[in-house]
């Protein structure tokens, strides 16, 4: 993995923890590693040049599907447009 891509994929990662973090563990020291099962899906679709609505699909199924909360399609949005920021500062010419 290229420097850029352990950046963003470090990145991916507090941002899944800290700021998408749908059932609210970020300030828990030992729940750091909550969200990594999701982790490389969300790299992956970065990575395949994803927009933010598929990426924010992603997220939306993870949080209904997978760990069973409500919808918040508007957070979920957010975080996809945060990481596609991310993306692309770090790898902008």
């Amino acid at each position: 993995m290229s420097p850029p891509d352990k950046e963003l994929y470090r990145r991916t990662g507090e941002v899944l923890h800290y700021l998408w973090d749908p059932i609210g563990v970020a300030g828990i020291p030992g729940a750091r590693d909550e969200y990594d099962a999701y982790l490389p899906q969300v790299f992956s679709l970065l990575k395949a040049g994803a927009g933010a609505d598929k990426i924010a699909d992603y997220l939306t199924e993870v949080s209904t599907q997978a760990i069973g909360l409500g919808s918040n399609r508007e957070r979920d949005r957010q975080i996809a447009d945060l990481l596609l920021g991310w993306e692309t500062r770090l790898f902008e010419p």
